[in-house]
């Protein structure tokens, strides 16, 4: 085993929160899942794993206190009552068994949760819509509600500590209920709640009492705060009243865990933040309490990670996604192994699953939310099943996964690639504006397979058929991608478009990935919804051709609204000078004009255009998979004894889904099919393993 670098000591020493001592100083802060109570087994697995790769403290996601903050179909941690305690406590006992602290982030809803499942009356510090869009409104909360509020919250904090957890919150920020009543914009208030800065953080002075009356013997109590008012450029902080809040609330809790008033900004992706972005809304924080202080900026480098304590910004270092791309982060710091660290991208897929109520998932790191469901573990797998050699066709996302795995578990490993650089998409799309850090998909397992003696790679080595069966290989991959269509087919063309013409003018996002990028007035369709459309035309837009994005959608980007980039991107194009024109599909393009229709109303209006970027859908690459597959069929001397696809060729989508295919051909390889296509639910009553 490697030594721990010597410089990086300062991150393991202990650090005392109020009545308790974490190991170290790194921090997972409370973070959403998509899991919550809904899925108790597999959030305290996921947790669990975290606290065996090293993290000193563990949080849950926000845990609502009472039916009042119910957020379906976004699943929240619970403690309502007696009843949850079991379920929580399955996390704590899985973070304890590895030193950890388990830490609970009581959550109000206010104005946030429209309570669809419990039917409960939404109630905050005034009668306001609510904040999911919801046709609904708040009840405005008089005396006797803020005293039910108090005693919910410290019912809550009991059944916390009797689940176990070490550190429980006030949460007072993210645009959630305590945060209005801090603010003079939502709170009108004429009461001893409302008014003066000091009624407005009334609320919050007697939950952090209350919470430290009824655990504070036994449990840290922690404070979710915002640094800053908003309203700032990116990086220039307007701290407002927030510094006099602090002041008077300074040194209450056991640990202040900041962030800032943006979650686009906070939470940024790494197209528009960089690794730690909120130090300048710090520059108060550690002058004004003597109470540790945790903070997050997606710190990957462990060099960042001590010049932050250094310097005393913090005491923790806070992190949320680097912590699910690698879990074993710390431990890999601690063992002396940097170069096995999975680097976090930056692409915010762990954060789309809370958008739409599902489990969580991650570019780099396939197996969380897997840790209980399929029972797989991020750093180790069960050894080869059989002296098969395996042969995968393709060195993209998918093709690099399956073979890092496969040459872990022990196989003889042959990777097949058709051009010099490894990669495939993440490699090309890493060179558009600012996905230079999509890379390290790539980096991280091409370092891996380097250090495998039991993996050969073959760079330039485009195969057929034939070849294929050459390899005499008893297991096949093919891991060959997808090609994004010219012909407009797509979710608003599914017949495709008819009318486009000269065909040398049509591109696609293929082609500005290979440096051919079109001249004059260029319109680009973005029928895919995500990034591509919006990095293309940023592209497109830098060699200074006029662009016009064209969208059937009523905003650019809209599934980009679940990793929090949406507004970024949509705001990066207009200050370019990039047209938009949303709620219109194109129907036609002869090298002069392009049609669009409007996708209400199917009105036409015409534009002027010289070229057009079709980024509509992708079309595997499965020709070579069913050349071997008929191989096979007929009994072809030779041909493999099975063939598989995985990734884009078997269906085309994120890099994250890419990702996951692979791990999983390469993890169920030799497996019987029966235990590969099964997948228990999460029932915490159902005692069945």
């Amino acid at each position: 085993m490697n030594e721990r670098d010597s410089r990086y000591d300062i991150l393991f020493e202990p650090v005392k929160i109020g009545p308790v001592t974490a190991k170290n100083r790194f921090y997972q802060v409370p973070h959403c899942t998509g899991l919550g109570w809904l899925r108790p087994r597999m959030l305290a697995a996921l947790r669990g794993v975290k606290a065996e790769g090293g993290w000193g403290v563990v949080c849950t996601e926000y845990c609502s206190i009472h039916p009042t903050s119910d957020d379906l179909p976004f699943p929240s941690a619970s403690l309502w009552d007696d009843t949850d305690i079991k379920a929580n406590t399955l996390m704590t006992e899985k973070v304890h068994e590895h030193g950890a602290l388990a830490g609970a982030e009581l959550w109000i809803g206010g104005a946030r949760a429209a309570n669809l499942l419990t039917r409960e009356v939404s109630m905050d510090v005034d009668s306001m819509p609510n904040h999911a869009g919801n046709p609904y409104q708040t009840r405005a909360m008089d005396k006797a509600d803020i005293r039910a509020l108090r005693r919910w919250h410290r019912e809550a904090a009991l059944r916390a500590k009797t689940a176990g957890f070490d550190i429980v919150y006030v949460y007072a920020t993210h645009h959630y209920m305590l945060s209005h009543f801090l603010s003079p914009e939502t709170n009108s208030r004429t009461d001893e709640y409302g008014g003066c800065l000091e009624n407005r953080v009334r609320l919050i002075r007697e939950l952090i009492e209350d919470t430290k009356d009824a655990v504070g013997h036994a449990c840290a109590v922690a404070v979710r705060f915002s640094a800053d008012d908003g309203g700032g450029e990116d990086g220039v902080p307007v701290h407002g009243e927030r510094r006099d809040m602090f002041e008077m609330l300074a040194e209450l809790p056991d640990l202040w865990d900041i962030n800032i008033a943006d979650y686009s900004y906070e939470m940024g992706v790494s197209r528009f933040v960089k690794e730690g972005a909120l130090e300048p809304y710090m520059d108060f924080v550690k002058s004004v309490t003597s109470k540790p202080v945790v903070t997050v900026g997606r710190f990957t480098s462990p060099d960042s990670m001590v010049d932050q304590v250094r310097r005393g910004i913090v005491d923790f270092i806070g992190a949320a996604r680097p912590s699910i791309a690698d879990p074993f982060l710390p431990k890999k710091i601690e063992e002396g192994r940097l170069e096995d660290i999975r680097e976090c991208i930056g692409c915010n897929v762990c954060y789309s699953g809370d958008g739409k109520g599902v489990p969580i998932l991650c570019t780099q790191n396939p197996t969380v939310g897997e840790e209980w469901r399929r029972g797989w573990h991020p750093e180790r797998i069960e050894t080869r099943g059989s002296e098969a050699k395996v042969l995968i066709v393709g060195a993209g996302p998918a093709g690099l996964e399956a073979a890092r795995v496969l040459g872990e578990r022990g196989y003889a490993v042959v990777l097949a690639e058709a051009g010099r650089a490894l990669g495939g998409r993440v490699t090309a799309e890493s060179r558009l504006p600012g996905l230079s850090e999509w890379a390290r998909v790539r980096d991280y397992r091409v370092q891996q397979i380097g250090r495998m003696t039991n993996v050969e790679v073959y760079r330039e080595s485009k195969l057929a058929a034939d070849d294929v069966l050459a390899v005499a290989a008893d297991h096949v991959a093919i891991a060959t991608g997808a090609t994004w269509r010219r012909d407009g087919f797509g979710r608003f063309h599914p017949a495709g478009i008819a009318d486009l013409t000269p065909e040398e003018r049509i591109f696609t996002p293929d082609d500005i990935l290979a440096g051919r990028l079109p001249e004059g007035r260029v319109v680009v369709f973005d029928d895919d919804h995500y990034y591509m459309g919006a990095v293309v035309a940023e592209r497109i837009r830098a060699e200074g051709a006029p662009v016009t994005l064209v969208t059937p959608e009523d905003k650019v980007g809209a599934w980009s609204t679940y990793t929090g980039e949406q507004m970024r991107t949509q705001r990066r194009l207009l200050e370019l000078g990039v047209e938009i024109v949303t709620a219109h599909g194109l129907s036609a393009f002869d090298g002069r004009e392009a049609v669009l229709a409007c996708a209400y109303t199917g009105r036409e209006r015409r534009i002027a255009a010289d070229s057009v970027v079709m980024v509509t859908a992708r079309r595997p690459n499965d020709g070579l998979y069913r050349a071997v597959s008929e191989c096979m069929a007929v009994g072809v001397e030779g041909a493999p004894g099975s063939v598989r696809r995985i990734g884009d060729c078997e269906a085309p989508a994120i890099i994250a889904a890419a990702v996951y295919s692979g791990h999983r051909y390469a993890r169920e390889l030799d497996m019987p099919e029966s235990d590969r296509s099964r997948v228990p639910h999460d029932r915490v009553f159902d005692e069945t393993p």
